[in-house]
């Protein structure tokens, strides 16, 4: 079995239900370039949890996994521009974010069963 680190992320969507339901049926049915993005990065499992409008990811990485190349990887990709532009349209950034940045990496302070890192 290859070995895999586990990042978490949150973002917000705009709190419009109309938004939101329209951002969920896209992630309902991901366009393949981007999923096939997701892949060549080493990402092995994403999910996206909601709560109202927080977004929370979870994202099981290969031990190889490099966050700054896949900003590069995505930035290269004008499929990948374009998608992201598209989820501009529904996501908003949280109050503690940098200018442009959307998904904030959250630090994990419980773990049962595990060390955490």
């Amino acid at each position: 079995m290859m070995n895999s680190n586990r990042l978490c992320y949150a973002c917000d969507l705009k709190d419009d239900p109309k938004l939101i339901a329209e951002y969920k049926k896209y992630h309902k049915s991901i366009w393949p370039e981007i999923q096939q993005s997701i892949v060549d990065a080493g990402i092995l499992n994403m999910e996206i949890y909601l709560c109202e409008n927080r977004l929370f990811m979870i994202m099981d990485v290969a031990e190889h996994f490099d966050s700054e190349i896949k900003q590069k990887m995505d930035n290269d990709n004008p499929k990948v521009q374009e998608w992201e532009n598209l989820m501009w349209n529904y996501q908003q950034a949280l109050p503690k974010a940098d200018k442009n940045e959307k998904w904030i990496l959250l630090e994990c302070i419980f773990r049962l069963g595990y060390k955490v890192l």
